[in-house]
C-alpha cells in the first residue's frame, strides 16, 4: 500500500520533538500546510516557534520517522485523520486545542456522530455500573454514540451498554493505539475496534502515563454534545471533563446517589455548581431533544417483550430504591395496581423488595 507525500509530512510534523499541539497549529495558520512547514527556511520558523523546534524541523525527517506508522496502517482497520480530512470531528474544531490529527481504529462514519460523553469511578459500586450500562444502551437507543475512556468502572460499563443498544460507541485511549490499558480491557477494546471506534491522539508506542489523561479527557467532552457523570468522588478524574464540558459549551449531566456514599460526592458537587440532576435516560434525551438527530427523536424501542405500562413501571423503578407511593406519582398507577405488578416482577427476578417497603429493579 502507497502512502502520499502529504500523509508523510502530517506524521513527521506531529513526530517532530519539540512540536507541541499549539506550536504545530501556529505553524500550519502560518504556512498552511505541513509540506510547506518543512520547506520554510529556519528564519521563517523561527519567528513562529522557539528556535529549538526550529532547527528540529529544519532537520526534515527521514522514512524511519513515519515508517512505523505507515506499517500500522496497512490494516484496513486501522487510519489516521487530520485536520485537513473531511472525517475529522468537527466538534473538535470548536475546542480551544484540537489535536493537529488522530488515530483511529475501527469505524471512522462514528467520528461526527452525535455522542454524548458518559463518565464516572473507576471504583464504581455495583450499582453504579449497572446505571452506567442501563443509560448508556437507552442513549444508544435512542441514536447516539457514548463516548468514554475504556477505563475500569463507569467508563467500561457504558461502553458495553452503549454496544447493546442500537447505536455504538467510541473509546477516546491515553495511549498509542498499538497498547491496551488496562490489559483487562482486552475484549472490550476488540469488540469496539470491531463494532464501534478506538481514538488516540498520541503517537504508537505512548505509555499510559498519568499526564495522558486530562489531556485524554478534553477529547471525550469536546466530542460530545453532553456529559453525563453517573459516579465520581471528589477527586475522579471525571470531574476534570465535567470541568472541561463546562468549558466547552456542553451540557454536564449527574445521577444522584446516597449523601454518604464516597462515591456519589462527585455527582452532588457538579450538582450544586449547576450539573442537571437526571434520574433516567430520558431525562437527558428531554433536554438535549433540540440537539439529536431526527430519528433519535422517537422513542425508544421496547423490545424487551414486556407489555407497555410493565415496560413503563420498569423504567421507572430504576435500579435506585423507591417505595410505592413515589412509583405511583410516577407512573399513574393505583396502589393495587402497582402492587400486583410488583409481586409478578419480583417472582420473575426483575425486581427485589427492600427493607421499609422499598423497592429495586435488579434486571
Amino acid at each position: 500500500m502507497s502512502f502520499d507525500v502529504t500523509l508523510r509530512a502530517w506524521l513527521a510534523l506531529s513526530l517532530t520533538r519539540g512540536v507541541s499541539g499549539e506550536s504545530a497549529r501556529r505553524l500550519l495558520k502560518e504556512f498552511g500546510s505541513p509540506e510547506a512547514i518543512f520547506a520554510a527556511s529556519g528564519s521563517s520558523l523561527k519567528a513562529v516557534v522557539k528556535p529549538a523546534t526550529a532547527a528540529e524541523i529544519s532537520k526534515g525527517y527521514t522514512e524511519d520517522t513515519v515508517a512505523p506508522v505507515l506499517h500500522w496502517l496497512v490494516d484496513d482497520d486501522n487510519h489516521i485523520v487530520t485536520l485537513a480530512d473531511n472525517e475529522y470531528p468537527q466538534a473538535l474544531l470548536n475546542i480551544p486545542d484540537p489535536p493537529i490529527l488522530l488515530y483511529v481504529k475501527g469505524r471512522l462514519d462514528l467520528l461526527n456522530c452525535t455522542a454524548m460523553a458518559v463518565v464516572g469511578s473507576r471504583n464504581a459500586t455495583p450499582q453504579g455500573n449497572s446505571n452506567a450500562e442501563a443509560f448508556a444502551k437507552s442513549l444508544s437507543d435512542a441514536g447516539l454514540c457514548i463516548i468514554s475512556g475504556m477505563a475500569h468502572g463507569i467508563d467500561a460499563a457504558a461502553h458495553r451498554g452503549a454496544l447493546n443498544g442500537q447505536g455504538s460507541s467510541i473509546a477516546i485511549i491515553g495511549t498509542g493505539l498499538d497498547k491496551v490499558y488496562p490489559a483487562a480491557n482486552r475484549d472490550l477494546a476488540h469488540t469496539l475496534a470491531q463494532q464501534g471506534a478506538l481514538i488516540s491522539e498520541f503517537p504508537l508506542g505512548t505509555p499510559p502515563l498519568a499526564s495522558n489523561f486530562p489531556r485524554r479527557n478534553r477529547l471525550i467532552s469536546g466530542m460530545s454534545i453532553g456529559c453525563l457523570v453517573v459516579e465520581a468522588s471528589l477527586q475522579s478524574g471525571s470531574l476534570i471533563t465535567a470541568r472541561l464540558a463546562v468549558e466547552q459549551g456542553r451540557d454536564v449531566f449527574a445521577i444522584p446517589g446516597s449523601i454518604h456514599a464516597p462515591q456519589s460526592k462527585g455527582c452532588h458537587a457538579l450538582l450544586k455548581q449547576g450539573a442537571k440532576l437526571v434520574e433516567t435516560a430520558q431525562d437527558i434525551l428531554e433536554e438535549i431533544s433540540g440537539l439529536l438527530p431526527i430519528a433519535a427523536h422517537k422513542p425508544v424501542n421496547n423490545s424487551t417483550g414486556i407489555p407497555d405500562t410493565e415496560h413503563v413501571l420498569l423504567e421507572h423503578i430504576g435500579f435506585d430504591p423507591v417505595n410505592i407511593d413515589t412509583l405511583s406519582s410516577r407512573c399513574g398507577l393505583t396502589i393495587a395496581e402497582l402492587s400486583a405488578m410488583l409481586l409478578t416482577f419480583e417472582l420473575e427476578g426483575r425486581i427485589s423488595t427492600l427493607p421499609g417497603g422499598l423497592y429495586q429493579r435488579i434486571k
